[in-house]
């Protein structure tokens, strides 16, 4: 698979990336919301895991803009997210083309069989 990961925590980032390239993935990383952006804009990917909180431009605003801009339903976009998050919250993403919400931390090896029954 093709993996975009958006997400402003390093760690994270490094660890998942590893992980997926070892089991054979091309991995993508961009650890700040406005050039994730700019790479979905401008790649293909299998799946994208989308960090929600992040400073400046945060995962919301790119389900946003890629919902405003009629290009989210080209992509499918796992949300991560750390903080407690409400029904209505994910009520709302999932209705603007959010695949999935997924509570982190995520073992990854759970991450990596939900993104391949996904996208199987």
């Amino acid at each position: 698979m093709d993996l975009l990961l958006i997400d402003d925590n390093q760690d994270i980032t490094t660890m998942f990336s590893k992980y997926f390239k070892l089991k054979g993935h091309n991995v993508f990383v961009s650890n700040s919301g406005q050039n994730g952006l700019q790479i979905i804009e401008n790649e293909k990917f299998d799946a994208i895991l989308l960090d929600l909180a992040m400073p400046d431009f945060s995962g919301k605003d790119i389900v946003t803009h890629l919902y405003n801009n009629n290009k989210i339903n080209s992509h499918t976009i796992v949300a991560l997210t750390a903080s407690s998050i409400s029904d209505d919250d994910k009520i709302e993403l999932k209705s603007k083309g959010v695949h999935s919400v997924l509570r982190k931390p995520i073992d990854p090896d759970e991450l990596l069989r939900y993104l391949e029954r996904i996208k199987s």
